[in-house]
């Protein structure tokens, strides 16, 4: 698939989506990258130590956020995505549910709306990617975590979100589909989404796999958000048994070096 001027391999290669949260109330980073400065100097980072994407967020999206206006939303991340986008050559994700966020965010040169709602929060979004050839991750979510069966329910929310999108006039080349590890889950069934992630491979489209740092890993291993990072390399030795092609994460070099292991271990 193509994402901005990048082709991906998805069905050979593994990719990471390096996270630049510039959210003062970032429960991942505690908002340290909300200046221009700080925010390019950790992106170039990332970029150095094998990031593939850059995934910008101007709006927390932990359980129980505060919800920002679209016009507060853009104006943290628009000056960040033109900034990233003039000075290193990697496609930027615009993590976004928010329609005219994801239009704004695309004009100043976003090349993948990242939307946790997968489209079905704001149809909006998926117009917007449409509209300017983006890729898109479409993220599985609910409201309440209350599931006649959980797994087969998780794929058909997640083919309900693929219909909105294709509606919208999104191509199935440029789709992606997010478990939503810490979405609508309580924690035995984040555990489950990580363990049967390739169930979502029956669809037929590259998968992405988001932990780094969440809330299962603390709960299971009784860790606070910055002692979370052996668990989260767990979670990607898992996803990439698992076959998945992207992975969003805090810790770049760490995750990519697990990747390459666990890929030389498999290839023998």
């Amino acid at each position: 698939m193509r994402i901005g001027n990048r082709e991906f391999d998805t069905k050979s290669e593994t990719y990471l989506m390096g996270i630049l949260n510039v959210t003062p109330d970032s429960f991942s980073d505690g908002g340290k990258f909300n200046s221009m400065d700080s925010a390019l100097r950790h992106a170039e980072q990332m970029i150095e130590e094998g990031a593939d994407i850059v995934d910008i967020g101007g709006e927390s999206t932990r359980p129980g956020h505060v919800v920002i206006s679209e016009e507060e939303e853009i104006s943290r991340v628009t000056p960040i995505i033109e900034a990233v986008k003039s000075r290193f050559d990697i496609p930027v994700s615009i993590d976004t549910y928010k329609g005219n966020v994801a239009e704004a965010a695309l004009q100043a040169g976003a090349d993948l709306v990242n939307d946790i709602w997968g489209f079905k929060f704001d149809r909006k979004a998926a117009e917007a990617t449409a509209k300017y050839q983006a890729a898109c991750c479409l993220m599985h979510n609910r409201k309440e975590a209350v599931y006649d069966n959980f797994l087969e329910d998780m794929v058909k929310d997640m083919e309900e979100c693929v219909a909105i999108a294709r509606a919208a006039g999104v191509a199935d080349d440029k789709i992606i589909l997010d478990p939503g590890v810490g979405f609508g889950k309580n924690c035995e069934m984040n555990l489950a989404a990580i363990h049967h992630t390739d169930v979502l491979h029956q669809l037929g489209f590259p998968v992405l796999l988001g932990t780094s740092r969440k809330s299962v890993i603390g709960n299971t291993l009784n860790l606070p958000v910055d002692q979370r990072l052996e668990g989260t390399l767990a979670t990607t030795v898992i996803g990439v048994i698992k076959g998945c092609a992207f992975f969003r994460v805090h810790d770049v070099k760490e995750n990519k070096r697990i990747i390459q292991m666990t890929k030389a271990i498999l290839a023998h």
